[in-house]
């Protein structure tokens, strides 16, 4: 049984306290974990772990053997990756999960270009926002909107969502076309809720230097932002949406900008993954390669 294996399954039962979870984030059979790790506690001869029926816990040997372990993976995932940089060692089954409108309008539409360049990648991809465990559901990387709030979390920005404030053209030809800021509290918006928090997400503009926040009548909150896409083309209200999400629209003229001339603000997009695994080549070219994709697209990208 190989050392390294035995290693990373033991590793990976102290991080999740489940043998179970483990396995599964190993993609392995957990009698197979159970099997590695006490292959690990027999060579060892020391017990790494106390289990019982309801949890499991690592003793003091296994705390300090953990240590060890996760330096000893690291160092070798980081020695390999030195030595293999060209893109035929980019390989593997690679899980990652991104922003529902990200992955269906940007990331999905150029995989083509993606398999072309490492195609021996084999991809999952999770379209969603909610927030994951990574190491709990086998997850390499994640592509977010925002602010990371996870310290456990290393984060590399990879573009900037821009927004903008739009409405359909029936909407402001019934209720008039603000012309500042203050103007919106007399309109109705059409808002975004947290799922996670329940938070609505106000209106927000660059106003005599800062960015503030504008109020407006919520008429309606929605918790997805194709949804809220779908309530700005029926005149619903005025919108905050992401530029790119959009552009179309306002080129077929089916939406127009709103307050044009006061910017709609912007939040960063993060590439995610744990900061206990080193950067695995298959999990470095897909952020690179999601890095340039966005570079590529000036509406995700920072206005000047």
């Amino acid at each position: 049984m190989d050392r390294f294996d035995t290693m990373l399954a033991f590793t990976r039962v102290v991080e999740l306290e489940s043998f179970t979870k483990a396995a599964m984030s190993l993609n392995l059979p957990k009698t197979t974990v159970s099997a590695q790790v006490l292959a690990l506690e027999k060579r060892l001869r020391v017990k790494l772990l106390h289990r019982t029926t309801r949890r499991i816990s690592v003793t003091t040997d296994g705390a300090a053997y953990y240590e060890r372990a996760i330096r000893l993976l690291n160092e070798l995932e980081e020695t390999e990756a030195a030595l293999t940089q060209s893109t035929a060692s980019a390989k593997g089954r690679l899980r990652v999960d991104v922003p529902t409108p990200l992955g269906r309008l940007v990331i999905i539409p150029a995989l083509a270009e993606f398999f072309k360049r490492y195609p021996e990648i084999q991809l999952e991809i999770g379209c969603d926002d909610r927030p994951i465990d990574l190491l709990e559901e086998g997850v390499d990387c994640v592509i977010r909107v925002g602010n990371p709030q996870d310290a456990s979390l290393v984060a590399r920005r990879v573009g900037t969502m821009q927004f903008l404030l739009v409405a359909a053209p029936q909407y402001l030809n019934t209720y008039g076309r603000p012309m500042y800021p203050e103007a919106l509290q007399h309109h109705q918006g059409v808002h975004f809720f947290s799922s996670k928090t329940g938070k609505i997400r106000p209106f927000m503009l660059t106003h005599a230097g800062t960015e503030q926040e504008i109020p407006a009548m919520r008429k309606l909150a929605i918790n997805n932002g194709d949804a809220i896409v779908a309530a700005a083309l029926a005149g619903l209200g005025i919108s905050q949406l992401p530029a790119f999400m959009v552009q179309g629209y306002l080129t077929e003229g089916k939406l127009e900008k709103v307050l044009a001339d006061f910017p709609a603000g912007s939040l960063p997009i993060n590439a995610l993954y744990p900061q206990n695994r080193h950067l695995s080549s298959k999990v470095r070219a897909f952020i690179e390669w999601v890095a340039e994709l966005f570079e590529g697209c000036r509406l995700l990208q920072k206005t000047s």
